[in-house]
């Protein structure tokens, strides 16, 4: 069977946040990620973001005007991406981290306010042993609110 193949009968597999947990370092505050609506090894996630107004940053982003930052949206996608290289790459619970290296062309097109379903759609587009390039874009329904490109790198803890 080709890998071709093999990537279009893959059953996604899905996460709760326990599962997530599992996969990232990360914990609260900074744990954006709280579930995995899908992920096909090797190729792509959508994971998904609740964004309530018990959020910390919404204390000072913006007063009268919360919107959830910008910078935290690309670490949301960022995270659904660790989650993504990790499984693909057979490292979950091995304690490797996935650490940022560049992004590039990221855009911000809707504000992200409290009581939002962040929907964070990332895909890889370049594999190598220890560094993935992804394309991301977080959702909010059917418009984009934030898109870009990165690349990260897997290391020791």
């Amino acid at each position: 069977m080709t890998q071709d193949v093999q990537a279009e009968t893959a059953t996604p597999l899905s996460f709760d946040v326990t599962k997530v947990m599992a996969a990232l370092p990360h914990r609260y505050p900074l744990l954006l990620v709280d579930r995995v609506a899908s992920l096909v090894v090797g190729e792509r996630i959508h994971a998904i973001k609740a964004v309530t107004m018990n959020e910390q940053f919404f204390q000072g982003h913006f007063p009268g005007r919360p919107i959830m930052p910008g910078v935290l949206q690309i670490e949301a996608l960022a995270q659904a991406a660790g989650v993504l290289a990790v499984e693909s790459l057979g490292l979950a619970g091995s304690g490797k981290l996935v650490y940022f290296m560049a992004i590039e062309d990221a855009k911000f097109r809707t504000p992200v306010e409290p009581g939002c379903l962040l929907d964070l759609h990332v895909e890889i587009t370049q594999m190598r042993s220890r560094v993935c390039k992804f394309a991301g874009k977080a959702m909010l329904g059917d418009k984009i609110a934030t898109e870009c490109s990165f690349t990260a790198m897997i290391a020791d803890s």
